[in-house]
């Protein structure tokens, strides 16, 4: 595994492998790596992509600076776990490679309105200006690629994939399944935060989420139990909702076909999301 630090290395090596005939497989992280990465690697590699992992906290997506702070920060044990999970190519790039300006604003911002200012984009304002703005910025440093995220941050693969759509950039984004561990929990960077105690009602929200599936009711009461059931276990809820799977609206309770329930809500004062696919049936 070879360890970058510039854009200008970055650029380089991503264009020598496909002059070889090869695909790049871009995995965006911000470090603080588990095995739910791992799991994008392994994706990559079984599609014989060369692997190129980023590793970067964006402080362009915090709305609150506290948070920035508290987000775990684990470089040297990032590389190691790069390199055994097979990456190729780890770029930890500078805030100054990325953001010259910061802390003063960058000028140039995307956004992709209506899907990043639902759901995660209420509590967190200009949290999806920050994600797209990022993501548009690996995409043009890495050029034409498969680019790998995790369905567990599904609102931001929806926005992703409409930025992608929106500014034709030449880039195949691949949702891969959410990794969960044994107690069905899914993996994040934020659980590190979480005490044992905090870790066992972090369970609630795979537990609504898996009553609201096999609820067979329309979407309304579904979004109720969600919300009863991550009461009941003493979380504080941000949201509790059924959507549509491209537009993120609220879906109505004639609607029937895919749709996907998600939930955000805190523990131990960290903010935790989580979600499952779902079919809602016709109702006669």
């Amino acid at each position: 595994m070879e360890t970058l630090s510039t854009v200008r290395q970055w650029r380089a090596v991503a264009q020598s492998a496909r002059d070889a005939g090869r695909r790049v497989g871009l995995v965006a992280t911000m470090g603080a790596l588990h095995d739910g990465h791992a799991s994008l690697v392994r994706r990559a590699r079984e599609n014989g992509d060369v692997v190129l992992l980023s590793a970067f906290v964006n402080p362009r997506q915090f709305s609150d600076p506290a948070d920035l702070s508290r987000y775990p920060r684990t470089p040297e044990r990032d590389e190691e776990f790069a390199r055994a999970s097979g990456v190729d190519f780890f770029v930890s790039p500078t805030l100054e490679e990325m953001w010259p300006d910061f802390p003063a604003a960058t000028l140039t911002t995307v956004s992709v309105h209506e899907l990043g200012d639902v759901l995660e984009g209420v509590g967190r304002p200009g949290h999806f200006d920050g994600v797209a703005s990022v993501v548009a910025k690996l995409f043009a440093v890495t050029g034409p690629c498969r680019a790998y995220f995790g369905e567990k941050d599904f609102q931001q693969l929806v926005v992703v994939r409409r930025m992608v759509r929106d500014l034709a950039f030449d880039v195949e984004v691949v949702g891969c399944p959410i990794h969960r561990d044994a107690d069905g929990v899914a993996l994040s960077s934020r659980n590190a935060r979480l005490s044992p105690a905090g870790r066992e009602r972090a369970r609630a929200l795979y537990g609504a989420l898996r009553a609201a599936r096999d609820a067979g009711a329309p979407a309304s009461e579904r979004r109720a139990l969600m919300t009863r059931l991550l009461g009941d276990a003493d979380l504080e809820v941000a949201y509790a909702e059924v959507v549509d799977v491209d537009t993120l609206r609220a879906v109505r309770d004639d609607a029937h076909g895919p749709a996907r329930a998600l939930v955000a809500a805190f523990v131990e004062g960290v903010r935790l999301i989580d979600n499952v696919a779902i079919e809602l049936e016709t109702r006669s």
